[in-house]
């Protein structure tokens, strides 16, 4: 069982921490340290969620079913495109914001932003359910589980790491320039996230 459960930790570890954008929402919300520890719960109960579905079969559920593939997708696209405007928009006037400053989002309106990067977004699926259920196929029984329990707690590792990590960071953007810098670059992520959902599309069909 202790196999099992380093390989799924180990696959599930390499999956989330590839720069994306819930990763970079979280990064963000850490620096300001507004509902850091809500949103990493969400994040991490959310994928533990996802892969104990994908461990359990869905996987093979929703990779034959390319519509609703594409309605997440189109989705996702959207929205991605919308808080790339946003981020843009933040660069433009970065003194708006300051590490540990008490603007930002409310706990709501967070939480609604952490639940669409998370559900939004169909490489999730892909990622937790599709892929991760399958390979859990390797196993049986116990082991199976063990695996799934291995794949779940890599992400409560990630996401309250990146999230409580963050602050380490602080002191660097106590200037706005380094705002500037992450918002452009969370700006240009989302875009090109955004941009490879319509064209991943394009390509499927």
């Amino acid at each position: 069982m202790l196999s099992a459960t380093v390989s799924g930790f180990a696959l599930g570890g390499s999956l989330i921490i590839a720069i994306g954008a819930q990763n970079a929402f979280i990064l963000r919300q850490g620096l300001i340290r507004r509902h850091v520890f809500v949103l990493c719960l969400i994040c991490a109960l959310s994928d533990a969620l996802l892969i104990g579905a994908g461990v359990a079969g869905l996987g093979s559920i929703i990779s034959r079913s390319p519509t609703l593939i594409t309605v997440v997708t189109l989705a996702g696209a959207a929205f991605l495109a919308t808080y790339a405007a946003m981020a843009f928009r933040r660069a433009w006037r970065p003194a708006a914001m300051v590490a540990g400053s008490p603007q930002g989002m409310d706990l709501k309106q967070a939480i609604a932003t952490c639940l669409a990067f998370t559900f939004l977004n169909p490489h999730v699926y892909l990622d937790t359910v599709v892929l991760l259920g399958s390979l859990s196929a390797a196993f049986e029984g116990r082991e199976r589980a063990a695996y799934g329990i291995g794949a779940a707690v890599a992400s409560f590792v990630w996401f309250f790491g990146l999230g409580y990590g963050a602050r380490l960071l602080a002191p660097l953007f106590a200037r706005p320039a380094a705002w500037r810098v992450l918002d452009i670059l969370i700006g240009v992520v989302m875009s090109l996230l955004a941009l490879g959902l319509l064209f991943s599309l394009g390509g499927a069909g």
